[in-house]
């Protein structure tokens, strides 16, 4: 019997068929699905925040985009799944709220979607697909099985990409 497995906030998981992989509450968090066609292995990582560098409290590694991402890829080298086969679809980074001045605070969801993307670059793996941006928050769900990453966005249509 298929099982969904849930990942939380600032939180790490992998997947293989006939399960799925899902992760709610991405406001301005991202959800980076990266996957092996080949071996029907995923992995969801819920990024938070997009530099662990400037965090006093950076033990959790899935909470930060730089750390998260090499963490994520070394859980699923374990399980056999080369980096260089590797895909990436990703969702969130919205802008959840609107402040006088564009500060940092309100730009959040892009620094996350900026860092998530820089760090994907850096590891030579390709984004397939993304939903990112405007100022709704998301579910999503991967399948492992036919690679497609089910959006549920908040207040609009749901989408598969």
């Amino acid at each position: 019997m298929a099982e969904v497995i849930k990942v939380g906030i600032a939180d790490m998981n992998i997947c293989k068929v006939p399960d799925t992989i899902t992760t709610v509450g991405l406001g301005s968090c991202v959800g980076v699905v990266l996957y092996d066609e080949r071996k029907k292995i995923s992995g969801l990582l819920h990024v938070m925040l997009p530099d662990s560098t400037r965090i006093k409290d950076n033990s959790n590694k899935a909470k930060f985009a730089d750390t998260g991402i090499d963490f994520l890829i070394k859980e699923l080298q374990e399980l056999g799944v080369h980096s260089t086969s590797l895909k990436a679809k990703i969702a969130g980074g919205a802008k959840m709220f609107s402040f006088a001045s564009e500060s940092n605070l309100g730009n959040i969801g892009d620094n996350n979607v900026k860092a998530v993307k820089a760090m994907l670059t850096k590891k030579n793996i390709p984004i397939i697909a993304e939903d990112t941006g405007e100022n709704y928050g998301r579910t999503i769900v991967f399948n492992p099985d036919d690679f497609t990453l089910l959006i549920k966005r908040a207040g609009n249509k749901s989408i598969i990409i």
